[in-house]
């Protein structure tokens, strides 16, 4: 299983994912699930996947080689896009080729072509952007009013989102709730888990802020988790008991 989520506010963009994969409950193995793109001063892109390891893996790869223009016969890449939506689009062309290499060799094994992405960034100085991209290839845009979104594993960290993401949040305190969510999911779902990936990039710095790796055992990591459950507690000793059914 994986959990990956990306938030997008005002000053920047939080991306963050787990890194556990598991093919059965002895064959548990990390691998990097949050890609990053970067050329500092022209673009920072970062990218984030959920589905199928090796389907993720191809795609991640026919993107760092390039993807041949079907008009002009030229290679193209993700360094070279001139846009966010442009980028966005070549992720798109590369799961559907992707697609076309495997699709009929999984359904000979009766597995599901199944992967799907977050991308989030920003190109020469255009709009930061956000978007998830589904395995077909079409994608949507994170929102103002909607200001983060998720996939993978995502229903035990999407309620501490809810409650504490707004667009003008600060970008330090968006990280603290994305690391809260993740810690939910931890919780909740063992197929998700440690090390956690993180990239903070800030609006119009034109590079990243924070490319992170929070190991086992990492102080801050603990005490949030360890506060988290107490301020819980607290919350919960704290609203009084139901009065329903008393005499």
């Amino acid at each position: 299983m994986t959990y990956c989520c990306g938030i997008l506010v005002r000053d920047g963009l939080v991306m963050i994912a787990d890194t556990r994969t598991n093919a059965g409950l002895d064959n548990i193995s990390t691998f990097r699930k949050l890609h990053v793109f970067e050329q500092p001063g022209r673009h920072v892109m970062a990218l984030a996947t959920a589905g199928n390891l090796s389907i993720s893996q191809a795609v991640i790869s026919t993107l760092q080689e390039g993807l041949k223009n079907p008009e002009t016969g030229e290679k193209e890449t993700l360094a070279g896009a001139s846009s966010m939506f442009r980028a966005t689009q070549l992720v798109g062309r590369a799961i559907r080729h992707v697609h076309g290499l495997y699709n009929e060799g999984l359904r000979e094994a009766d597995l599901r072509f199944e992967v799907s992405f977050l991308f989030g960034g920003q190109v020469n100085g255009g709009r930061l952007r956000l978007f998830m991209i589904y395995s077909a290839g079409n994608f949507i845009e994170c929102t103002n009013d909607t200001p983060f979104l998720q996939i993978g594993e995502h229903k035990y960290g999407k309620p501490v989102l809810d409650r504490s993401i707004t667009y003008d949040i600060d970008l330090y305190d968006a990280l603290k709730s994305g690391l809260i969510s993740m810690d939910s999911t931890m919780r909740s779902n063992l197929g998700v888990g440690m090390p956690i990936d993180v990239l903070v990039a800030r609006r119009d710095a034109g590079q990243s802020e924070l490319n992170y790796r929070i190991e086992f055992g990492e102080p801050y990591f603990h005490d949030l988790r360890e506060r988290w459950s107490a301020a819980l507690r607290a919350a919960h000793n704290s609203i009084p008991r139901p009065p329903y059914g008393r005499s």
